[in-house]
């Protein structure tokens, strides 16, 4: 593990000093070109004052590899494979501090499987905020990382996960976030984070129930649009009260919610949603949709857990 980058004096005093210091997570990909992950849990370090972690699973040796200039021994091979680990860690770590010179950085190389889950949920649990890149490489078929890590990641982590996409998404003059509620009591912790996102960021918020009607209600139709809207109203009511400089826009939508807040996710700073549980309201079950967007949303998606 590497030393941490220590903020100046100057700065000591006006970082958050609390005894709930607890870092953004970032996970490395071993690709340099991808660094859309570590850059936007930078920024989030930064902003928030709080220590930022590099963490990188190195694999361990399989008999299968058959990569260029393979050590003849296995005790060769895992020392090859470590210091490539480290180096991926070293250059992520220059990155971050170059883009943030007073950050407060450390870096975890974890040995292990080509399947990084199981480190990556176990750091989730002290940590503020869990972040990993994903490239889509078509509608049918996305790779999150290097091995598919986000939607295993995703049910078992312990604090919010973000899922930041390649290549940037641009933002419009006026940004804003954009949270998915499914009328619950469920989505407040969603919409909690969605809230304390957009103030931190000097940007609106637009909060989404998704009203997805099906045969057995088109007779009451205004009615049900008139109940979403009610318990959409209550969700955010409170919580816009704490954040009264964020700019709220809430709607209630007709449609698929997974092709609605894709939708909406283009040209937003985020999309918030939730991870857990059936809605309160009939047609949005947050646990799925957030499985949707992860697969399809133009922008980085902060899924909240609702356990713990």
């Amino acid at each position: 593990m590497s030393a941490p980058v220590p903020p100046s004096a100057d700065d000591r005093g006006a970082r958050n000093t609390g005894p709930a210091r607890r870092p953004i997570v970032v996970g490395v990909d071993p690709d340099r070109a991808h660094r859309m992950a570590p850059a936007w849990a930078a920024d989030e370090a930064d902003r928030r004052r709080l220590p930022l972690r590099l963490v990188h699973v190195e694999g361990v040796p399989t008999p299968g590899d058959r990569r260029q200039a393979v050590p003849p021994s296995w005790e060769g091979w895992n020392e090859a494979l470590h210091e490539a680990g480290k180096q991926v860690l070293e250059e992520a770590a220059e990155f971050v501090t170059a883009r943030h010179p007073r950050l407060e950085v450390d870096t975890l190389l974890a040995e292990g499987d080509p399947d990084p889950v199981w480190t990556l949920c176990e750091q989730s649990r002290d940590a503020t905020s869990l972040v990993l890149g994903s490239r889509h490489l078509s509608r049918r078929r996305e790779v999150f990382g290097s091995a598919s890590t986000a939607l295993p990641v995703m049910a078992r982590t312990r604090c919010p996960l973000v899922v930041v996409p390649e290549p940037e998404p641009l933002a419009q003059d006026r940004p804003y976030y954009v949270v998915g509620v499914d009328g619950s009591e469920r989505s407040a912790a969603a919409v909690d984070v969605a809230f304390e996102e957009a103030a931190l960021r000097g940007a609106g918020l637009r909060a989404l129930l998704v009203w997805e009607h099906g045969p057995l209600r088109v007779f009451d139709e205004h009615g049900s649009q008139e109940e979403a809207r009610r318990l959409l109203s209550e969700i955010v009511a409170g919580r816009h009260a704490r954040y009264p400089e964020v700019e709220l826009r809430h709607e209630v939508v007709a449609g698929h919610p997974v092709q609605v807040l894709t939708e909406a996710s283009a040209h937003t700073l985020g999309l918030v949603v939730g991870t857990r549980g059936r809605g309160g309201f009939a047609g949005m079950l947050l646990g799925s949709v957030s499985q949707g967007v992860l697969h399809h949303a133009l922008c980085p998606v902060l899924a909240v857990p609702t356990h713990g």
